[in-house]
């Protein structure tokens, strides 16, 4: 359930107050363990990925041994996909998310702009449906 802009401005302003009095203990809360985290993932999908091309390549060297290959390609279609999620969940450098910091007030924005944009669209769709039934 998304937060009314009532609740997002109080959450900016007290990001914003946590911010301007601890700025070390904001800035440890901003997720940057998370962003370790994420990083690593992404690198060790990219290592997995290589490990499949690798498999794939010896599966069509070794003659008859093809399940390697299909193991190979299993391994990258996994890994690449593993790496895609990692690094679209990767929290943003500086709160880019809407998040604590200086930027956090651009992130809001950013945010009920897109939703405000995603809500023209649905009254267009919902608009057009109605136009059509009657």
């Amino acid at each position: 359930m998304p937060l009314s802009e009532h609740e997002q401005r109080m959450l900016e302003q007290m990001e914003r107050a946590l911010y301007a009095e601890d700025p070390k203990f904001a800035t440890a809360l901003e997720g940057s363990g998370l962003r370790t985290y994420t990083r690593r993932r992404v690198y060790q999908a990219v290592a997995g990925f290589l490990v499949g091309i690798a498999l794939l390549m010896a599966g069509v060297m070794i003659p008859g041994q093809y399940w390697i290959s299909v193991v190979g390609f299993l391994v990258m279609l996994g890994c690449a996909v593993l790496a895609v999620t990692g690094w679209r969940k990767a929290p943003r450098p500086g709160g880019a998310r809407g998040g604590i910091g200086p930027s956090g007030a651009m992130g809001g924005r950013q945010a009920r702009s897109r939703r405000s944009m995603m809500d023209r669209i649905e009254q267009r769709w919902q608009r057009r449906r109605d136009e059509q039934g009657h």
